[in-house]
């Protein structure tokens, strides 16, 4: 697709123009901070979406964990365990080259969601990660930590979450409506991944490296 120039906004004035003022409210709920009402977001929530940015581009990484995963050391420090996952690091490695991160926090059942901008960097100190301990026998331990210093903090209105209706139990779909994960693999390595087994596999091996 060709993007016509003389409909391209390319400057700040031409964005402006168009948008006009931030509504007033959206101005004044951004804080340095972490206030006690956006501490209740965070504990709140089972799930953050981080995104970062790095020498070979941006990323977004999904977390998630029980309510409350994400830590309020104090209203300018955020604690973030990073749990096992694919080892693609992808988010890690953009931190320790660029300490700038985002964060959206999200509520099931809840429109709001709570932003979060700052700086990070990634702890390996035995008691922090073993104060995010999980498992039966609280031995998994995050590899990491990442700490967050909050530059601003504000609430996201509903109106995406709305739109998308994503919290409604009426618009969410099979997965048998998406290709799966074994068949992506399967067409990607022209065979060489069996599309059945990885997926029949899949639920003990998600059970198995949950943590």
């Amino acid at each position: 697709m060709r993007v016509d120039d003389a409909t391209t906004i390319r400057t700040i004035e031409q964005l402006d123009a168009l948008y006009g003022e931030p509504i007033a409210a959206a101005v004044t709920m951004e804080l340095d901070h972490v206030s006690e009402h956006y501490r209740a977001y965070v504990e709140a929530s089972p799930f953050v979406v981080l995104a970062t940015s790095g020498p070979e581009g941006l990323d977004c990484s999904p977390r998630g964990d029980p309510p409350g995963f994400v830590r309020v050391a104090d209203p300018k420090t955020l604690l973030i365990p990073d749990r096992r996952g694919n080892n693609r690091v992808d988010s890690l490695r953009n931190i320790v080259r660029d300490p700038r991160v985002a964060l959206v926090f999200l509520i099931p059942g809840i429109g709001t969601l709570l932003r979060v901008n700052g700086r990070a960097v990634l702890s390996t100190d035995p008691a922090l990660r073993e104060s995010f301990a999980m498992g039966e026998r609280r031995d998994k331990l995050p590899a990491s930590v990442i700490v967050v210093t909050v530059d601003a903090a504000y609430i996201q209105c509903p109106k995406a979450l709305m739109r998308s209706k994503l919290w409604n139990s009426a618009t969410q779909i099979p997965s048998s409506a998406v290709p799966s994960m074994g068949e992506m693999l399967e067409a990607i390595t022209n065979g060489a991944v069996d599309c059945q087994a990885f997926d029949a596999a899949a639920p003990k091996r998600l059970e198995e490296t949950m943590y």
